[in-house]
């Protein structure tokens, strides 16, 4: 049965921020979990609630099946590089406080690993899935929903990152016509390397 796509709504955060930590949970851990204070998934509904930012609802998209929440995700170009920063900047100091400074520190070591998209490429991020639903190809439906949205904006390349750490979602990827471009090493705690992969659009 197919998804429905639609763009995601605040009341969505429930069940779409399960789905959007799903997608790295080592990367949001190591940036934004507090231990003994506050998870990452505390912070990724803070920021999903402000709206703004490539963690903010207004960027998401979710697919459903009979009302049901089964897949999100999200897909921007490198021009809103310079927004999204900002964005994130003003979720993390209204969030973290004092403790702000060591987490913008993590964030910038997580993107020498998974890095800010290019311009004039459609770069797909946040892609989860259900866990109960996965193997039915929920998946492969999200990612051609992005890639149409992509050749609807006249985009010539599409672009995601992979951890080593998840072969079956690199499988997927590949089957959809993404191969690896190039793999970034990780010595960051609890984070795994990962593989930037393109396709044509």
């Amino acid at each position: 049965m197919p998804l429905t796509f639609r763009r995601a709504r605040p009341t969505d955060v429930d069940a779409a921020i399960p789905l959007i930590y799903s997608s790295g949970p080592d990367a949001f851990d190591y940036a934004f979990a507090r231990p003994g204070r506050s998870s990452a998934t505390d912070f990724l509904r803070h920021a999903f609630l402000q709206g703004s930012g490539q963690f903010g609802w207004r960027q998401h998209w979710v697919g459903e099946q009979d009302g049901q929440v089964l897949a999100a995700g999200t897909a921007f170009g490198g021009e809103v590089n310079l927004g999204y920063m900002l964005a994130a900047t003003r979720q993390i100091l209204g969030y973290f406080g004092l403790a702000s400074p060591a987490v913008m520190v993590r964030g910038l070591q997580l993107e020498r690993i998974i890095c800010p998209p290019p311009r004039r490429t459609l770069y797909l991020a946040h892609l989860g899935v259900a866990p109960e639903r996965r193997g039915e190809g929920l998946g492969s439906q999200l990612i051609d929903h992005f890639l149409h949205c992509g050749r609807h904006a006249g985009l010539p390349m599409a672009a995601l990152d992979v951890s080593v750490a998840n072969p079956r979602a690199q499988a997927l990827y590949e089957r959809l016509g993404f191969s690896v471009q190039v793999e970034r090493p990780s010595t960051l705690p609890g984070v795994a390397s990962h593989r930037y992969m393109q396709r044509p659009l």
